[in-house]
């Protein structure tokens, strides 16, 4: 009886669960009903599909229904005619993705590096004190900085160099530093210097400033514990015994300080000599002190905190002295040692260029790399090499495999005093055939410590000077003034403690022909401003069409989007011999048919240039890009007969299909620091050249 039982529920429970339902219908009560016993042939079907499983579906006729259920969704998605289209779209989206990725890595492999910001476009270099005046004491500051951005942007400018603003007590605020986390009153404040770099960044621009690691101002905190033997900072200088009887001192050897006179001052608190390569009120940093080069990396993470760019790291050659004290060479050997006072007279072997400096260089590398790391926020590292030969200034550039400067400053041109193309040829070509491969060359024509380009050269210059530089390779670099062509002021007494010289090419940018050229409001400016501000400033410029700040606009806006002005090839011609006056060069890109020819006389007369001569498959006539007399740009000229005044420079633009740089007989001729091939189908750069 059990058994039956059982065996009753069993198929009533079979058959309440053996419902077809042709659809999806939410909440909706399905009332339970009793089999009907008298059907006998639906019991046993309803109890077959419960033992044996559903049926397979007859599709025969039937076509795909909306709610069709999952047993004949799946009949229909297994026929070859849904199933093949599927996976050939599967294939392709697989095949597409990997196209898609090998193109990206190959884009990537073979783009060229890009190049960074410090390379892209020239670098303003400002003299704060003399630049804008914001607060009417004649002096300039970093407001008056931030007032004039607009202004270098409007040159094309991608960097501002602010030479020193710390805190200093010599007048001249250069060298002399008493403490390098402070501003100098003079220039405003550190709310002032965050104002300024926030207001640079927002431009678009970056900024670089000076750094002096090589001494202190003997005002500085670190000299008076020192002095006074206090506990680390006893050996922050370099001192020394020396003889000091009734005021006149012995030093410990011949060296000299490069303002003349020994290098050696004695200290009456410390009773010793101390070191300083520049002025006495100068000391010289004892860079073999490790505690010192602790305490100049704080300073370098201090700055770049605060936001700044880069550095230019002056004076360095003097980072380092020899241990052993040996007298320095004469250069006149006859000459009798007691007369021996000028810096010129001795052979400073013992005193610059040490062996450890560069370590100490990369060391400031090492500090900076760090900082780098954030996209778009790579420091730039720059260091000055003034009086260095080429093989020693190369050397700044680091080794292969480890990174020192991105560039030492180029200030060779900023030496020349004489026209003529001989030593500008010698000049241009030295520096790139010594230049380490894939290394990136810079150029400047004026700086606050040389004499200005229309006082060395005269103003027929100005403009062919500026085209050159801001159409060789690399980076130019402008001191403020250059490019409406300020000079020098007349040397008077200026009132200063500083060496007279330098302050020449420091006069208060001419800004208008108003009372102190716009420079400032007060009554009287720190340095006079130039007799000839009346017409060379910016106001009047800007409304004149052939003036050499319209001029230096044109020239800078064609160097930030000619390729073959940032990225091109660099191939010198030869002009005829030392005797010429002409500097002859090209800029060539593989990819790109034209070429520019850059004409530009140096001499003191004018010159008839036959082009075609020099250059071999050179049309009959090319056309005048841009030309210091803009009388001609747009025009033709005949390559035969270039006609050029004294100081005119013409950038030329052809096509050709044999670029210099391909031509054996010139491949010693031309440069390339970093090579790029431009696709004109694709509209993008890549190394496959």
């Amino acid at each position: 009886m059990a058994k039956d039982k059982d065996r009753r529920d069993s198929l009533q429970m079979s058959m309440k669960g053996c419902r077809t339902n042709n659809g999806f219908v939410q909440n909706e009560d399905i009332p339970e009903t009793e089999p009907d016993s008298g059907s006998p042939e639906d019991n046993l079907q309803t109890c077959a599909m419960d033992v044996h499983g559903p049926k397979v579906p007859d599709l025969k006729g039937v076509k795909p229904f909306a709610g069709m259920p999952k047993e004949v969704l799946l009949q229909f998605s297994g026929q070859a005619r849904y199933r093949v289209p599927r996976e050939v779209f599967f294939w392709l989206t697989v095949a597409s993705v990997v196209v898609l990725i090998g193109i990206t890595t190959a884009i990537i492999a073979l783009s060229p590096k890009c190049l960074d910001w410090w390379q892209v476009g020239p670098m303003y270099q400002i003299y704060p004190r003399s630049f804008k005046d914001s607060d009417k004491d004649g002096n300039g500051d970093l407001k008056g900085i931030q007032d004039k951005l607009d202004y270098i942007r409007d040159l094309n400018v991608k960097t501002v160099w602010i030479t020193s603003f710390y805190k200093s007590s010599l007048k001249d605020f250069r060298y002399g530093i008493e403490d390098f986390q402070e501003i100098d009153p003079v220039f405003g404040t550190m709310k002032d210097f965050e104002n300024l770099i926030a207001a640079i960044h927002d431009k678009g621009l970056k900024l670089i400033i000076d750094f002096i690691p090589n001494h202190t101002s003997d005002k500085h905190t670190w000299f008076q514990l020192s002095r006074n033997r206090t506990e680390k900072y006893t050996d922050y200088y370099i001192w020394h015994n020396c003889t000091h009887i009734n005021g006149m001192t012995t030093p410990p050897n011949n060296w000299l300080s490069v303002y003349g006179n020994s290098s050696w001052h004695f200290d009456e608190v410390r009773k010793q000599c101390y070191f300083h390569q520049f002025m006495k009120e100068q000391p010289d940093l004892n860079f073999r002190s490790p505690a010192v080069q602790e305490e100049i990396e704080k300073i370098l993470q201090y700055w770049l905190q605060k936001g700044v760019d880069g550095f230019s790291f002056d004076a360095v050659k003097f980072l380092l002295e020899e241990r052993h004290l040996r007298n320095e060479i004469q250069v006149n050997e006859t000459q009798s040692p007691d007369t021996v006072t000028h810096y010129s007279e001795l052979y400073h072997d013992f005193t610059t260029t040490q062996v450890g400096m560069h370590d100490i260089l990369r060391s400031f590398r090492q500090t900076m790399d760090p900082y780098s790391r954030e996209p778009g926020r790579y420091r730039f590292m720059g260091t000055e090499a003034n009086g260095e030969n080429i093989d020693r200034t190369m050397m700044y550039y680091g080794l292969p495999f480890i990174q020192e400067a991105d560039f030492p400053f180029n200030s060779y041109l900023t030496q020349l005093d004489t026209p003529g193309n001989s030593i500008f040829n010698k000049v241009i070509m030295s520096w790139m055939e010594n230049m380490p491969e894939g290394k990136w060359p810079n150029w400047m024509i004026g700086g606050p410590d040389n004499s200005r380009l229309t006082s060395r050269l005269g103003k027929e210059y100005v403009n062919i000077m500026n085209m050159l530089i801001l159409t060789l390779p690399g980076t130019p670099i402008t001191y403020y003034g250059e490019e409406i062509g300020m000079e020098n002021i007349l040397p008077i007494n200026f009132n200063e403690i500083y060496d007279v010289n330098t302050l020449l090419s420091k006069s208060p940018m001419q800004w208008d022909n108003s009372s102190n050229a716009g420079f400032s409001e007060g009554n009287h400016t720190w340095l006079p401003i130039s007799s000839d501000y009346h017409t060379v400033n910016v106001d009047v410029q800007k409304t004149q069409d052939r003036s050499a700040l319209k001029l230096y606009q044109k020239l800078s806006s064609l160097h930030a989007n000619e390729l073959l002005l940032s990225r091109g090839w660099f191939c010198h011609v030869e002009s005829g011999g030392d005797d010429s006056q002409v500097v002859v060069y090209t800029r060539e890109l593989d990819g790109i048919d034209r070429v520019f020819t850059m004409v530009l006389n140096f001499g003191e007369s004018t010159s008839i240039v036959n082009l075609a001569e020099m250059i071999s498959g050179l049309p009959p006539t090319v056309s005048v890009r841009i030309s210091t007399n803009s009388a001609y740009d747009g025009s033709a000229v005949e390559t035969s007969t270039i006609t050029l005044g004294k100081g005119e420079g013409h950038i030329l633009e052809y096509s050709t299909k044999n670029p210099l740089h391909r031509q054996t007989a010139l491949r010693d001729r031309c440069f390339v620091s970093s090579r790029a091939c431009y696709s004109s189908v694709l509209h993008i750069l890549h190394s496959l050249c």
